[in-house]
């Protein structure tokens, strides 16, 4: 049964207890092994006319190239590696529960810190397309009264994108998990010798709470990063 209420802390590191090393941590860097070796795999021995596996490494960067232009401009090409780490550092992160491992996204720190490091590409756009002092007066549009309102703004993107990936996630492992107990505690209740009941159910919901929510959560985290940094370069 998954556990609900938080990562597990396996060790400190240097024995410092400010510096855990969480269950997140340590499935984040299977889930990125898995990631490297996935991109060798499909990488290795590529030819003039493309076989399968090449053919979906092309059809995989060419998906996201597209959705760069889109969203971003033909000038922000330079972005497509980081959205592409995002978008599948997200899917597999949240598919990780499917194979026992407690799901990567599940906890608030990694989107959290996703979103901090799309704060920061926002911020740095805005400043090196407007100038520092550009930057500060677009917090007074389109009149200065509206600065708080603006600044609130401002520091709510993080915020609310790590909230919104985070709490869709956790969200379906809680329903999961009490599901799986009352399942159990169903089968227990009519005297079967075995949780009968458990069988079947929690894997048709598990195709839309691990697999449906997981791609849709990582496209839509995706959309939101290139849709504020392509705006915060106009």
């Amino acid at each position: 049964m998954v556990e609900v209420n938080g990562p597990k802390i396996y060790t400190y590191l240097f024995g410092n207890p400010s510096l855990p090393i969480t269950e997140t941590m340590v499935n984040y860097w299977i889930v990125m092994v898995f990631i490297l070796l996935l991109c060798l795999f499909l990488t290795s021995k590529m030819e003039k006319i493309p076989k399968a596996k090449q053919a979906i490494a092309e059809k995989i960067v060419t998906m996201i190239d597209g959705l760069v232009d889109q969203n971003m401009g033909k000038n922000c090409r330079q972005y497509s590696p980081f959205i592409a780490t995002l978008m599948f550092s997200s899917v597999f992160g949240s598919l990780s529960s499917m194979f026992t491992l407690r799901s990567v996204t599940g906890d608030l720190n990694t989107t959290l810190g996703w979103a901090l490091i799309v704060f920061g590409l926002i911020i740095y756009n805005k400043i090196k397309t407007n100038g520092f002092v550009g930057f500060l007066k677009g917090f007074a549009e389109p009149i200065w009264v509206m600065a708080p309102l603006n600044i609130l703004s401002e520091f709510a993107t993080p915020i609310s994108m790590s909230f919104r990936h985070f709490g869709n996630i956790a969200g379906g492992l809680v329903i999961s998990t009490l599901m799986l107990s009352a399942l159990s505690a169903l089968s227990s209740a009519v005297g079967l010798p075995i949780p009968l009941f458990q069988i079947g159910i929690p894997g048709v919901t598990s195709l839309y709470f691990d697999l449906f929510a997981a791609c849709i959560q990582a496209f839509i985290f995706s959309m939101l990063t290139m849709a504020y940094v392509g705006s915060a370069r106009e």
